[in-house]
């Protein structure tokens, strides 16, 4: 081929590279060295992926490359040619220099690439000066999409109880940006709503359990979960995401009976099977872990029995022998709830089980009163005065002879002193004023009794509500620790407060705040209303001096929305600062310590410099007086273990000295046998032998072990020679013997020679002295 076709990327325009002009023309000056050089190679078109920016919006065409053939002579000769996809409308190529643009908006996420191709011809004879080529423009993503929770609202549920740590669920976004590049699609997870229960892990997006929870106190909480992309930087999108999460019931309660006494009675005409009456013992738990089994104890008359009711999870007393009202007017049993499952896990809070006493009446044939109602329902607003008329609890007797009822409240003494009733008419009235914020409920039992027959007796239940007044003022939730420094400026916020109200509110509580009257005309501090219950404390000047004032003490005067409304004045304390960029809380609280205390800083140091160096005298001197009383141990022993200790330098050649001894005499059985006779062997076996028996323990089996070796090695002529040691593996049933060390041998080798040492040679000539037949015991 004559000709070639050189593409020279420009590596983009500056406004479509995010990088300085000087890296531009550095990545440009390498790609055209990059086609120059695969141009050497073989001639024709050389490509390399054009790169065009998303979202781009310029009221120009933006330039992405340059097509040039090196036929070109930029006599405007060449018209070069660009079809595919998108050409005309979103790429055009200037048909005289080869230069392409990008004309429209282009969106990633709706085709990431173009192929396209190019072609140049000759204007003159309209042929092809090269053939034509295809190559690819790739769209490069910009952050232009939000995170999105595809499978939200989540709802989930994790055991109550759970440890810190338990995982909850995992919310995952997606973003459509390009994950391969750049951070656009990179998401980062926090938590907007749900502490300090729940805790999300940043990258995976893991709900965890961060404390345990109690079901019986809140079954469910709503967690928000946010999705910032970019690695939560600055611009980033993000997206929330609502997670309920349910505590499901685990059996970490036991059955209660709200009533330590139970009343009841039976007809003397009842038949067997009747319902004698029901108990109750409350369990907070739900479903399975709030069953629970009922039994009686401690009944001797055999007479009732309990069964467990598995919906209301009531136990009902029934009638199992038919009562007699002039033999026994009266029961007393005690019944057990048991609960019917129990996780071994909470034991150690307790026995998963309670008991109550129940006292049943047998009437004659005559019936007890009946209420006019099944149960009462009444209201009293709170902080009403004693003697105040709660309300009226009716009941007559339905037999003909219409005996009177005396009325009575049998329940805790607690609610005793809350509540009194008229024994004649009924009226129970308010012992001492109630107050809503403690209790806004109280139920209690009543008894009408027959003033005739005492035993006709009948009970019902009264339910008090207490009505909310506004008697409760608001008031911070918190002490807020408020720091401010010095180099503040005015109208910067240093701290956001909230209120709370203990009062219950129909139209939801609304709090204003301000200064209080005393500190309004002050000009250190502002208080801004926010109007949605919290204000901001902002500074009103610019510039504070420790020197002049370390602490404020602000007023802020917080007014409910009651009727009436009530306020109440809070204090808070401003703490003044040392610092320059961020407030430093440890050392503010640091600074404010001292400062109570009156003293500053150098003086603290010197304080603990003097501590410090009586500390290290005094160590100084207790160690000197305890190296002063210290005595050496075994000294004395010391000194004749070193008058015992001998020793020499000499060392042996190994197998390659053969000058210190004839070697051969090892190896011979006759030069063996003429040096050394087989009689000295003997009895230097035997003399083994007998010392074995003076340190060995006196074992027949010992004493044979070694007979029978001491035969053998005397008739066999093949055994070793004499200065070799024979092994046996033979351990008798104990030994007396004590260290083999050579600092005692002294006292066991009396009687063996060593003179045949001399004959080894000049190396072991010392060892024969020390060791000959006329050395002393001393030596």
């Amino acid at each position: 081929m004559n000709s070639s076709v050189l593409l020279c990327l420009m590596m983009m325009l500056v406004q479509l590279c995010p990088c300085s002009p000087s890296t531009q023309n550095s990545r440009a000056q390498d790609t055209l060295q990059s086609f120059t050089a695969a141009r050497r190679v073989k001639r024709g078109w050389l490509w390399e992926p054009l790169f065009a920016t998303e979202e781009q919006i310029s009221p120009h065409p933006v330039y992405i490359g340059q097509l040039k053939s090196d036929l070109d002579k930029q006599d405007g000769n060449l018209k070069y040619i660009l079809t595919g996809e998108g050409a005309g409308t979103f790429f055009v190529i200037d048909e005289y220099n080869g230069k392409i643009y990008v004309t429209q908006k282009l969106d990633r996420e709706k085709k990431p690439f173009y192929t396209l191709r190019a072609q140049a011809i000759n204007r003159s004879t309209q042929l092809p000066v090269e053939p034509e080529s295809e190559f690819i423009i790739k769209v490069r993503d910009v952050n232009d999409n939000e995170p999105q929770f595809l499978d939200g609202p989540y709802v989930a549920t994790v055991p109550e109880m759970s440890p810190e740590g338990t995982s909850v669920t995992q919310v995952t976004a997606t973003d459509a940006d390009d994950p391969s590049y750049g951070n656009s699609a990179r998401l980062l997870y926090s938590l907007i709503q749900g502490q300090p229960y729940f805790s999300v892990e940043p990258k995976t997006g893991v709900i965890r359990m961060a404390s345990e929870m109690d079901r019986e106190t809140k079954d469910q909480y709503l967690v928000i979960i946010q999705a910032k992309d970019m690695v939560g930087q600055p611009g980033a999108f993000s997206a929330t995401a609502t997670v309920t999460i349910n505590l499901s019931d685990v059996n970490d309660n036991p059955p209660k009976f709200q009533q330590r006494l139970y009343y009841m009675s039976v007809s003397e005409e009842a038949p067997v099977g009747t319902t004698v009456g029901k108990v109750f013992a409350e369990d907070s738990d739900v479903g399975d872990n709030a069953a629970m089994d009922y039994f009686i104890e401690a009944d001797s008359s055999d007479v009732f029995h309990i069964i467990a009711n598995n919906e209301t999870q009531e136990g009902i007393v029934l009638l199992k022998k038919r009562v007699d009202y002039e033999s026994r007017r009266r029961y007393s049993i005690q019944v057990k709830a048991v609960n019917r499952y129990i996780d071994e896990r909470f034991l150690k809070e307790g026995p998963f089980e309670d008991t109550t006493i129940v006292k049943i009446n047998v009437e004659d044939a005559d019936e007890p009163p009946v209420f006019t109602l099944e149960n009462y329902v009444m209201e009293i607003f709170e902080g009403a005065k004693g003697g105040t008329l709660v309300g009226v609890v009716t009941a007559r007797d339905p037999d003909d002879a219409g005996s009177p009822v005396r009325y009575s409240i049998v329940h805790s003494r607690h609610l005793k002193r809350l509540f009194s009733i008229n024994e004649h008419n009924g009226a129970i009235i308010a012992t001492e004023p109630l107050d809503r914020e403690i209790a806004s409920w109280h139920n209690f039992t009543v008894t009408a009794t027959e003033t005739r027959n005492p035993e006709k007796i009948s009970e019902v239940n009264v339910y008090v509500q207490v009505l909310d007044v506004n008697d409760n003022a608001p008031e911070f939730p918190k002490n807020y620790e408020t720091f401010v420094c010095e180099n503040a400026v005015s109208g910067q916020q240093i701290q956001s407060i909230s209120a709370v109200d203990q009062d219950d509110s129909a139209e939801g509580h609304r709090f204003y705040f301000s200064l209080a009257q005393e500190d309004a005309n002050s000009s250190h501090f502002t208080v801004k209303d926010n109007q949605d219950n919290t204000a901001g404390i902002f500074t009103g000047k610019s510039g504070f001096r420790r020197e002049e004032q370390f602490f404020f003490y602000l007023p802020i005067l917080i007014q409910d929305n009651g009727t009436p409304p009530l306020t109440s004045t809070n204090t808070l304390t401003v703490t003044l600062c040392d610092c320059d960029t961020e407030v430093n809380t440890f050392y503010c609280r640091y600074g404010a310590f001292m400062y109570s205390l009156g003293l500053s800083t150098e003086a603290l140091v010197a304080v603990l410099a003097c501590i410090l160096i009586f500390l290290v005298f005094f160590l100084a001197i207790v160690t000197i007086r305890q190296q002063q009383q210290k005595k050496p141990p075994f000294s004395e022993k010391m000194e004749e273990f070193r008058e015992n200790i001998v020793s020499y330098d000499d060392e042996g050649g190994g197998e390659q000295d053969t000058e210190a001894f004839d070697i051969s005499a090892l190896r011979t059985r006759a030069v063996m046998r003429t040096h050394r006779p087989r009689k000295k062997v003997a009895s230097e076996i035997q003399s083994l032998y007998r010392q074995s028996l003076q340190v060995g323990p006196d074992s027949a089996i010992f004493r044979q072990f070694i007979s029978e070796k001491l035969q053998e090695a005397n008739a066999d002529p093949t055994v070793p020679p004499y200065d070799s040691l024979q092994t046996y593996a033979f351990e008798g049933t104990g030994s007396l013997a004590g260290s083999l060390s050579s600092l005692g041998s002294n006292t066991s080798d009396m009687d063996q020679s060593y003179d045949y040492l001399a004959d080894w040679g000049p190396h072991f000539k010392e060892l024969a002295g020390m060791y000959s037949s006329h050395r002393t015991v001393g030596d």
